[in-house]
């Protein structure tokens, strides 16, 4: 598969199988994220890969106590229909953290700071390409309270949770959306 079959057949997965994901194909995922850039190479990223069932389900009941909270605050109704279940059917949740000590010279700028994110999300870009490459499903998920989840997952206080990785063998096909056109979301100047 090259790239561009790969970005354009990507898509979140929100059923999975029960089967197990090997090491090797787990292995070869991480190795992926670690090759995404980041700022002066600080390579601010980390994971905590989560197998054990009960922290999933730990994890599962906290994002839907989140849910309800962000219904209660937004009304948006679909909130109320969105179902979590991938977080306990998924086999491994990868958790992916971030360091702010390694934000790059950002840091020193007003407002900056916030580098170390972005190139822990091209770590998680890395994943979701490198796994969809190996017929696995992903889902990139960030309706979590912060501070509850790292408390669940003994992170560092210092440090961010941004996102977590569902990963497993799809149960479904996942459902295709449309893209707007990139010519229509960019501006020659």
């Amino acid at each position: 598969m090259d790239i561009f079959e790969a970005i354009k057949g990507r898509r979140s997965c929100r059923k999975y199988l029960p089967d197990p994901v090997d090491d090797s194909s787990l292995e070869q995922i991480l190795d992926a994220a670690v090759w995404a850039p980041s700022p002066a190479n600080n390579q601010p990223w980390e994971f905590i890969v989560i197998r054990d069932k009960d922290v999933r389900e730990r994890i599962y009941r906290e994002c839907n106590a989140c849910k309800k909270i962000l219904f209660e605050k937004s009304g948006w109704k679909w909130v109320d229909k969105y179902r979590l279940n991938f977080l306990q059917e998924a086999p491994v949740i990868i958790a992916v953290i971030g360091d702010p000590q390694k934000t790059g010279a950002d840091m020193f700028l007003e407002g900056g700071g916030s580098a170390y994110q972005h190139a822990c999300t091209a770590a998680i870009q890395n994943m979701l390409l490198a796994a969809h490459t190996l017929g696995l499903g992903t889902l990139w998920f960030t309706l979590f309270d912060q501070e509850i989840t790292k408390s669940i997952l003994h992170v560092n206080p210092a440090k961010d949770l941004i996102a977590l990785v569902c990963l497993g063998k799809p149960g479904t096909e996942p459902m295709q959306t449309p893209r707007t056109p990139a010519r229509e979301k960019t501006e020659y100047i």
